[in-house]
C-alpha cells in the first residue's frame, strides 16, 4: 500500500527542516539522527535503530522497474484474478467470518473489499515481500525520487521500534517499505493498526484478524461511506459525449441514465458517480462511485486501482465484465512516444514512463478533443500518428 503524500506528511510534522535527499549515507544517516528528536525519539534510539542500516540496490531497482502497470486493464486483470484467487478469496471470507462481520459492524467495508486487497497485495498472506524494512525507507528516502514519502515513515518505523513491535535487522516486507498481509506502511500502522485477534499486539505479518482489522481502519480513516458501492459495471451507447468520461467527472446516476448509460445488472442507485472507460469506448465500461476515490488514497496506479475494486465486486458476486472490442492500443515504448509527445504540448503527464496513468489519461482526453477524436483516453495509433 503506497498511501498519498498529504498523508504520509501529516502523521509526523514537525518544525523541523528535512535534510536533503542524497549527499553520503553515513551524513544522511546523521541528519536522521539529529531530527529524530523532533519527533520525540531519543538519539540512542535512532542510532540502534540506524546502526545496521545499508543501502539495498535492489529496492531502487523496483522502485523503477514497475513495467507490469503498463499493461492494459483486460490484461492486467485477466493476470491477477484467476479461477484460484477467486476460489481462495471465497475461502478466506469463510475462514475469516467472524472476523469480516466485525470489520462490516465497525467500519462498514464489504469484505469484498477487503478480500481483493489481501490478494492482489500478499496472495492472502503467502508472499508478504523479503526485503529488509529499515534498509528499503533509508533507501528511499535518501534517494531523491520521493523522499518526501518516505522520510516520514523513518521515523514511524522508530516509533514501532520503541514500542517494541519492529525488529530493524529482522522486520521484513514489500520493497517500499510496507508491512504485513496487507502491506501497510509504519505510519498506517501507528494509526490505524487494530488487535483484531485480542492478543495485546498487532501483529500484522501473522495474524489475518490484526491484518484485516487494521485494513479497514484505513479505509474508514480514508473517508468509506458504509453501505454505498463503490464501482458498477454498466453498459454505454454507441454515441455520447465521450469527454465526459473519467475520474474528473461526477455526474448524478439519472444523468447517466439520461445519456444511455445502463447497468448491465441490477439497478444504478442515487449517487453521483464517473464513468470509466479503461480501453475506451469500445471496451469495459463501470460507474465509479464516491467510494472508488478512497482507492486511490491505498495505490496511486489507476490499472491497479480500477482492478482492484472490480475484483472486490466480483468477490461480492458481480459477474465477469463485458470485455467488448477496444480499438488497438498501444506498446509500452509507443505509450513513452506519446507520453513525450503530450508534455511537449505542454501536459503534465508525470513522466514518459510507458503507464496510462490518471494523468496521462487525462492529457490523452484534451487532445482527442482539440482534434475531434471520440475524446474517451483510450490512446490508439491513429492518436499518436496525429499528435
Amino acid at each position: 500500500m503506497i498511501r498519498s503524500l498529504t498523508l504520509a506528511l501529516s502523521i509526523f510534522a514537525s518544525g523541523a527542516t528535512a535534510q536533503t535527499c542524497g549527499g553520503s549515507w553515513s551524513s544522511f544517516k546523521d541528519g536522521l539522527v539529529q531530527e529524530a528528536a523532533a519527533h520525540g525519539i531519543s538519539q540512542q534510539l535512532a542510532q540502534d535503530f540506524l546502526a545496521g542500516a545499508q543501502q539495498d540496490q535492489a529496492v531502487l531497482q523496483a522502485d523503477r522497474s514497475q513495467g507490469f502497470f503498463q499493461r492494459d486493464f483486460i490484461d492486467f486483470s485477466r493476470r491477477l484474478i484467476s479461477n484460484n484467487r477467486i476460489e481462495n478469496g471465497r475461502a478466506q471470507g469463510q475462514r475469516q467470518d467472524a472476523t469480516f462481520d466485525r470489520i462490516e459492524a465497525e467500519f462498514g467495508i464489504p469484505r469484498g473489499v477487503l478480500l481483493a486487497f489481501w490478494a492482489f497485495e500478499t496472495d492472502f498472506g503467502a508472499v508478504q515481500g523479503e526485503f529488509n524494512t529499515r534498509n528499503a525507507l533509508v533507501t528511499l528516502a535518501h534517494d531523491c525520487r520521493r523522499p518526501e514519502l518516505f522520510r516520514p515513515q523513518i521515523f514511524a518505523a522508530m516509533e514501532l521500534y520503541a514500542r517494541g513491535d519492529f525488529d530493524p535487522d529482522h522486520t521484513t516486507g514489500a520493497w517500499a517499505g510496507e508491512i504485513g498481509m496487507v502491506q501497510m506502511l509504519p505510519g498506517d500502522i501507528i494509526e490505524n493498526g487494530r488487535d483484531g485477534d485480542g492478543d495485546g499486539h498487532v501483529t500484522l505479518k501473522t495474524s489475518a484478524p490484526d491484518a484485516l482489522m487494521s485494513g479497514a481502519s484505513v479505509l474508514a480513516s480514508l473517508g468509506w461511506v458504509a453501505g454505498q458501492p463503490w464501482l458498477q459495471e454498466v453498459t454505454v451507447p454507441s454515441e455520447m459525449d465521450w469527454s465526459l468520461s473519467g475520474t474528473e467527472v461526477k455526474r448524478s446516476t439519472s444523468e447517466w441514465a439520461g445519456m444511455g448509460v445502463s447497468a448491465r445488472n441490477g439497478s444504478l442507485p442515487n449517487l453521483q458517480a464517473s464513468l470509466i472507460l479503461p480501453m475506451g469506448r469500445k471496451g469495459p465500461a463501470f460507474l465509479a462511485y464516491p467510494n472508488f476515490d478512497v482507492y486511490f488514497e491505498w495505490n496511486q496506479s489507476f490499472v491497479y486501482v480500477l482492478t482492484a475494486a472490480y475484483f472486490g465486486t466480483r468477490l461480492e458476486g458481480a459477474p465477469v465484465y463485458n470485455a467488448g472490442n477496444p480499438d488497438t492500443g498501444l506498446s509500452g515504448e509507443q505509450v513513452q512516444q506519446l507520453q513525450r509527445k503530450l508534455e511537449a504540448r505542454g501536459h503534465d503527464v508525470g513522466g514518459a514512463d510507458g503507464i496510462i496513468g490518471a494523468r496521462t489519461r487525462v492529457a490523452i482526453q484534451a487532445e482527442q478533443q482539440r482534434l475531434g477524436m471520440p475524446a474517451d483516453a483510450w490512446p490508439t495509433p491513429a492518436l499518436l500518428n496525429a499528435l
